[in-house]
């Protein structure tokens, strides 16, 4: 099994993409059956966060920008790490990311290599 890293992106700019509290909880139920399932594959790997919206970008010369990093309005939301036989599998994993019900959102799927 190889390591792969679920990124998620969504739009933490726009005011009308937030969700209401209602949608919040909806989502998290969603959310919640997701892991679980990875969870239940023995799949789900060490680590996962959910990353505020808030935050410093460091840019050469001691430029410092105070906001997240995004490109169209999607930044880093959070991440989870799993365990894959490849990466069309974790792709598989992936795809039943409750996030990609929205708009403006994204699952970047990436292969972890350890140093050393």
């Amino acid at each position: 099994m190889k390591t792969y890293i679920l990124i998620f992106r969504m739009d933490i700019v726009s005011p009308e993409m937030q969700p209401s509290k209602d949608q919040m909880a909806t989502y998290m139920q969603d959310w919640m059956k997701w892991i679980n399932s990875i969870i239940d594959k023995g799949q789900l790997a060490d680590g996962g966060l959910h990353i505020t919206n808030e935050g410093r970008v460091l840019r050469p010369n001691n430029v410092v920008e105070e906001k997240p990093y995004s490109v169209n309005n999607e930044s880093i939301n959070g991440y989870i790490v799993v365990s894959a036989e490849n990466i069309d599998d974790a792709v598989k994993l992936a795809e039943g990311c409750p996030l990609l019900n929205g708009k403006g959102t994204s699952v970047e799927v990436r292969e972890a290599l350890k140093l050393g």
